[in-house]
């Protein structure tokens, strides 16, 4: 600071300009670490906690205000957590009655896949060859 300061005005700072600023960036950098053990860490709460303060805010004689600063959410969050519920009750409720699709293992899904890919490697050459010997067959005419 004090070359950058002499450099450009041709003069030496006075000593207690320097202290300030020493001073200064000091105080900032150890605020910034304070204000980073301030900050909030995020929670994510759980679909049962969620479905939990849905309910109690629906059923509740109590101020949502008040559940909403014991459990420390803000409105938009109530909100969100509403329309979540809706969203899982629609797509439950609009499932047709039947049987159930049955889910697939994913290492079994895996191997279906790359036999189905060798399946059709082997067909590709297959195919290939075929069309050599109808070559071969017919006298080098496509023709039939």
């Amino acid at each position: 600071m004090v070359e950058g300061a002499r450099r450009a005005t041709g003069t030496i700072p006075h000593p207690w300009r320097l202290k300030i600023e020493n001073e200064n960036m000091s105080s900032s950098n150890t605020t910034e670490a304070s204000n980073k053990s301030l900050e909030k860490k995020r929670r994510f709460l759980t679909a049962e906690k969620k479905f939990q303060i849905y309910l109690e805010a629906q059923t509740s004689d109590q101020p949502i205000g008040q559940l909403l600063r014991r459990e420390g959410l803000y409105s938009t969050d109530l909100a969100r957590i509403r329309q979540q519920v809706r969203e899982g009750a629609i797509q439950r409720l609009g499932v047709k009655p039947g049987r159930k699709q049955e889910q697939v293992n994913l290492d079994a899904y895996e191997a279906l896949k790359t036999e189905l890919q060798e399946k059709e490697r082997a067909l590709a050459d297959l195919s290939v060859e075929l069309a050599i010997l109808r070559k071969k067959t017919n006298g080098g005419s496509w023709d039939r």
